[in-house]
This record gives C-alpha cells, structure tokens and sequence, in this order.
C-alpha cells in the first residue's frame, strides 16, 4: 500500500517509471478489463482524482481507499500494482454490486465503470448525449459502434469517434469535464481493427449540439449542417 498520495505520471517521468518489465497493473483470472480500464483512468491524467478522494453523498470510503492506496498511488509511485490488491477491489465489487462474477469473469468495462462511479461512489455522469433530437441522455462512458469501413484500415480515435457519432446521430450537449472513449471491441474471432492510432488531442467542434461553427465553403458562421 502506498498511504502518501502521489500525482499523475509526466512526460519523462511517465517513461522512467512505466517503461519495461514488471510494469502495469498486474493481470489475473479475467482482469484484463478492469487494468486497463484503471491504467487509462489514473496513471498520467488526474482529471478523476475526485474519486479517490471527495467525499460523495453516497460514497463507500472503503472502495475508495482501496483504489487509492493499494492502486492508484504504487502505480504513480512504482509503475506496478500487483494482481493481489486488483483482486481485493475485485471482491469489494462483489460485495457491493448484484454480481456474483467480479472476481472470475471478463466484464465490460463500461459495466465496471458503471458500478463504481454511479452505485459505489456516486458520481455525476460525465457526459450528455442526444440523439436525433431526442431526450438527452446521461452517461459515464461512450463505446464506439460502427460498422466495418473499407477506407478505415488503421484508423486514429478521431475518425472513430466522429463517424460513430454520425452513424448514430449522435452530438454532445456540452463539452465534457472529462471524456472516457471506448474502443470496438474484438474477440478471438474477430478484429474491426488490427491497429488504432491513438489522438493525442480531440477536436469535438463537430460533435458539439447548437454549437457556432464555420461553414466550410465561405467561412462564416455556419447556418446549416450537412451530414
């Protein structure tokens, strides 16, 4: 455990401490889902930190110590978090949630997401969607739906998250304090994908509802959208 709090990874720290062996979050019995949904979340961005430490209405301080001490702060401190401490917030999940298989089965890590920011800690939902003029819609994550591409061969998450949101009709009510993408899925079988470019920055203009943005052929504010 790693009681003192440590921030985010940087730049050359983030490759001091993350590169080469015996680094990461350690996998065991299906946690593949859980690691890398923690990796993205806590290891070089502190835009969730709220979690590890604000205390919510609804909030089970124990869970939240656990992701704090026995994750977060020896994956910032040492770059490696061993499968033992996973498996312990694994058990909390169990405990806390309707599902018996937390601590044996592969999940979807929008479901585990789901359960640890609504039920257990209680936080707001990050983003408001609305699609085709519809109610909004309040949710923690966004998965990426599309159908197979031929000119997509090894896409970068901008074109992915753009034409997902076309193909759905899909806009942002507002821009998102923090925005949590998830990628197509694959199995054994099957691949959309062999290789995603990952954006370092993302330009959501296009994605935003009723936002001013410039027409393309004049250059002046925008009257109408073209799909």
């Amino acid at each position: 455990q790693a009681p003192e709090n440590f921030p985010p990874l940087r730049n050359e720290a983030a490759v001091h401490v993350l590169l080469g062996r015996m680094k990461g979050i350690q996998g065991h019995c299906n946690s593949c889902y859980m690691d890398v949904a923690l990796f993205s979340l806590f290891s070089c961005t502190s835009v969730l930190d709220s979690m590890l430490f604000k205390p919510f209405p609804l909030c089970d301080r124990n869970v939240q110590s656990i992701l704090r001490d026995e994750i977060v702060n020896p994956l910032r401190k040492s770059g490696f978090v061993r499968a033992r401490s996973v498996m312990h917030l694994r058990e909390q999940l169990t405990d806390k949630g309707q599902c018996s298989s937390f601590t044996n089965a592969e999940k979807d890590p929008e479901e585990f997401l789901n359960l640890i920011m609504h039920q257990i800690l209680g936080l707001e939902p990050l983003l408001k969607l609305q699609s085709g003029g519809q109610k909004e819609q309040d949710c923690y994550c966004y998965q990426i739906f599309m159908d197979q591409q031929e000119d997509l061969v090894v896409p970068d998450v901008q074109q992915l998250v753009e034409r997902s949101f076309l193909s759905s009709d899909l806009k942002l009510v507002e821009i998102p304090s923090c925005f949590i993408i998830q990628m197509p899925r694959f199995g054994k079988e099957y691949k959309m994908f062999s290789k995603i470019i990952p954006s370092l920055e993302l330009d959501i203009t296009d994605l935003l509802l009723d936002s001013p943005r410039e027409c393309c052929v004049c250059g002046d504010v925008a009257t109408l959208e073209c799909s």
